[in-house]
């Protein structure tokens, strides 16, 4: 046999081989993470920065979303594999049947709800009537909004709420286009740069609630295990780093996101940065959840088997 077909047969053959080892689990197709513009996602944004995905043989594509719901639609349609996206939007999710799981927390608290200066709200009594802008009705931040005003007696409906980009809202506040916002770090201490009032921060409407996770459509947990549980160990030793180098952290997130890297050292150090899925953290979840039916944001209860990967 001719030795150039030879070798074009070995070529084949070599292609194909290395092509059923990556389809097998042996290599890294990408992984795609979508993440929202918020320093609640800050493990992603140093494991990247840091090359620690690169380090462990995984090609990432990171996508970011203007909220939490839309995320979660593109996690539903297939476009995600991985999100880091807030609580809300995954447990509405996970109840209308969208094969995901919550495979480790990222962070509690920080959000909070900004007002003008010159809005004349001093209270949560004065949000009665007023423009507050949040990010969609799926964010944790409407959520939040929704338990603080029922909690002091304000049905949510007697408030202005309208959706907006959270990068927006800064710009809309400042020109009087609403008189307040329910957002996440960092825009809170933007605005509060800026010389905009918080009004509540959320650790005070609902001391340590869960807020950003990290989930992982079924489909990718069942097809790549190996892998996953890179992205976890990978999470968590970002997240030591957040917590042992908050000033060096700050100066990785992502420019399009931290205007100011001296306000994102503040920012950061203002909420707590976690990783796993210890029994506490379940509860608090759980938890949570119920609140969540309460409200009606869920119409019922969810199993843990339901919402927490059990590979973790």
């Amino acid at each position: 046999m001719d030795k150039k077909i030879i070798a074009i047969i070995v070529a084949f053959i070599a292609i194909v081989a290395i092509g059923g080892y990556f389809l097998l689990g042996g290599g890294s197709d990408n992984v795609t993470i979508g993440y929202l513009p918020s320093d609640h996602d800050a493990a992603l944004f140093v494991a990247d920065a840091q090359g620690q995905y690169a380090k462990n043989g995984i090609n990432t594509k990171l996508v970011q979303f203007n909220n939490g719901g839309d995320l979660m639609t593109a996690m539903a349609s297939g476009e995600v594999d991985v999100g880091y996206v807030g609580i809300t939007p995954v447990l509405s999710s996970i109840e209308k049947g969208v094969p995901v799981k919550v495979i480790s927390a990222a962070q509690t608290e920080g959000s909070g709800i900004v007002v003008a200066k010159n809005s004349g709200i001093n209270s949560v009594f004065d949000l009665e009537g007023k423009k507050i802008a949040t990010p969609g009705e799926a964010s944790i931040q409407h959520m939040l909004l929704q338990y603080y005003l029922k909690q002091n007696g304000i049905d949510i409906k007697d408030v202005k709420v309208s959706a907006m980009k959270v990068p927006s809202m800064n710009d809309a506040l400042k020109t009087n286009n609403i008189d307040g916002m329910i957002t996440f770090e960092p825009y809170v201490s933007i605005a509060e740069k800026n010389g905009a009032k918080v009004l509540v921060d959320s650790s005070e409407i609902l001391p340590n609630h869960p807020c950003c996770v990290v989930v992982a459509s079924d489909k990718f947990l069942d097809e790549h295990p190996n892998e996953t549980q890179k992205i976890l160990d990978i999470h968590k030793n970002a997240t030591d780093y957040i917590n042992n180098n908050t000033d060096e952290a700050a100066e990785l997130l992502p420019s399009d996101i931290v205007s100011d890297v001296d306000v994102e050292k503040q920012a950061l150090a203002g909420f707590p940065f976690i990783s796993g899925l210890n029994d506490t953290y379940k509860q608090n979840v759980m938890e949570f959840m119920n609140l969540e039916v309460e409200l009606g944001v869920l119409k019922k209860p969810l199993s843990e088997d339901k919402i927490f990967w059990n590979g973790s």
